[in-house]
């Protein structure tokens, strides 16, 4: 795949959602948000250049106004290269409809068979940075987790930060943080954003872990193995109808233990990002008079790149308006 064409043109369908969805900041209509952000990331994947289906998607109904698996997304062209996609045009429509931090529009693309599908259900997962690769197991306890982390970042724990999501699921894992002296950072939605967090220095996270779905670990591990990040995770259907999807997928050892590289399986994937909201990471969208900024990233894993992308748009000229 070429570096720049992938590049840039995915990081426009970021924006593009972005920009669609941004409109709507903090007027509690949520309902709306996923379609508007679907049509942005639709418009513009007419000009990428690739023949893409969707892998990871928010369903597997075309009916919906979501993006959906199996759909077709790209130009289509004879000699474009076959892809799979993984996208989450807005993770985080209540956040965006209240006006709060972590909402964010991401994909990730790989060659054909470069990502594994699976349902759209929960799992439990465990994230670090580069600094702490190797030093994560899923199957110990949070409490040997931290451990584990602080000896390899030669951090004191009372130092360290922990990203959980305010989930009741997790109450107990957020007692037994405490317990243990680690700085907890508690957020309401935005996995994908959370996790993120965890691959930059700067942002002062250095781990997360919890209960969440498939679609935002799967990108999430895109983002991790791109920067050299880790990801474990572990299926955690919640019913007899879940656990039948898991088998239908080809799935029958519950106790797996997926690693970013069994969630992406090729060494060659895109991952891009647009904050909607502010993030650790990126900045959210700001309006200017008939002008907005978007940050984005946009990283390779074949090459190691991460590329950071402040944009002006135009909204009298851009192509990305939908309006």
């Amino acid at each position: 795949m070429k570096d720049y064409d992938i590049a840039m043109g995915i990081i426009r369908v970021t924006e593009a959602a972005t920009l669609q969805c941004s409109k709507f900041l903090g007027r509690g209509n949520s309902e709306t948000l996923d379609k508007v952000a679907v049509d942005g990331a639709r418009h513009a994947f007419e000009l990428l250049p690739i023949k893409g289906k969707v892998v990871i998607g928010e369903c597997e109904l075309e009916k919906l106004p979501i993006m959906y698996h199996g759909e077709k997304v790209g130009m289509w062209e004879d000699d474009q290269v076959k892809a799979d996609v993984a996208i989450d045009p807005l993770d985080g429509a209540s956040l965006v409809a209240k006006g709060r931090p972590n909402a964010l529009s991401s994909i990730a693309v790989t060659e054909r068979g470069g990502i594994l599908s699976l349902p759209k259900i929960y799992m439990k997962k465990i994230a670090v940075g580069p600094r702490a690769k190797g030093s994560i197991d899923i199957n110990l306890s949070l409490t040997e987790n931290i451990k584990k982390v602080s000896k390899s970042l030669s951090k004191d724990i009372t130092e360290m930060t922990l990203m959980i999501q305010d989930r009741d699921r997790h109450s107990s894992i957020i007692e037994e943080a405490r317990g243990v002296g680690v700085r907890v950072k508690i957020f309401s939605e935005g996995d994908i954003a959370a996790a993120l967090a965890t691959a930059f220095e700067y942002t002062g996270v250095d781990m997360l872990i919890g209960i969440g779905g498939t679609p935002e670990g799967t990108l999430a591990a895109a983002a991790l193995k791109c920067i050299g990040g880790e990801l474990q995770a572990i299926l955690t259907p919640q019913n007899d109808e879940e656990i039948n999807m898991c088998k239908r997928a080809g799935i029958d050892d519950l106790n797996k233990i997926f690693t970013q590289d069994d969630l992406i399986k090729s060494d060659d994937v895109y991952f891009a990002a647009t904050a909607i909201t502010n993030c650790d990471v990126l900045k959210g969208v700001r309006y200017l008079e008939h002008k907005a900024i978007t940050e984005s990233l946009v990283m390779r894993s074949f090459n190691g790149t991460v590329r950071f992308v402040k944009a002006t748009h135009n909204l009298d000229k851009s192509m990305l308006s939908l309006d």
